[in-house]
């Protein structure tokens, strides 16, 4: 397991929660998706995996971790390149090999975030995730900000490493949910 979650209660107050008893198991090769509208406690889920927030009950226990985020943008400081980031905190012996691997010139990586397109950026988010070796990706809707092509190309190309991680990917789209996911958690709004 990467991932469990036993009988897990939260909530922002004790009166609503966005969490009652809810258990999670999820292994290196799964993809499990979450899905739900705004304020249904997606991202909620990262921050306590994550612990940045702490439940009120249950426990939660994870195997090493690496995120991508929603916006590719954001995640990359505009003033250095790409690589630089990534070594401060992956060993990037490896980076060509993967870079390969994720349909990515080598050359982008070396450039500064703001040379690169949403695509590509997104791909050197995912590189940078890989190449921190973990056993679990959390993915916060990774392909949002890209168009219906490319979301199917990034996703094609994270699924290509199942062999090595477990990935919780949180998305409002339900159909690309059911195309690349072993199970779909369904959230209500609270």
């Amino acid at each position: 397991m990467v991932l469990k979650i036993q009988n897990l209660t939260f909530g922002y107050t004790k009166k609503k929660l966005l969490y009652k008893n809810f258990s999670l198991n999820l292994k290196k090769g799964e993809v499990v998706s979450i899905v739900g509208p705004s304020g249904s406690g997606k991202s909620t889920l990262f921050e306590l995996i994550t612990t940045n927030l702490k439940p009120l009950n249950g426990s939660i226990s994870s195997k090493k971790i690496s995120q991508i985020f929603q916006d590719p943008y954001s995640s990359f400081h505009p003033t250095y390149s790409v690589l630089n980031q990534i070594s401060e905190v992956a060993n990037i012996d490896r980076y060509k090999e993967i870079c390969d691997s994720l349909d990515l010139d080598v050359s982008l990586v070396e450039k500064k975030p703001h040379k690169l397109s949403g695509g590509q950026l997104q791909r050197c988010s995912i590189l940078r995730a890989l190449l921190m070796k973990p056993d679990l990706i959390l993915a916060d809707e990774p392909t949002s900000a890209l168009d219906n092509i490319t979301q199917l190309e990034v996703m094609k190309l994270l699924v290509k490493f199942l062999d090595r991680v477990g990935i919780l990917l949180i998305t409002h789209d339900l159909n690309l949910a059911k195309w690349c996911s072993d199970k779909i958690i369904e959230l209500s709004e609270a």
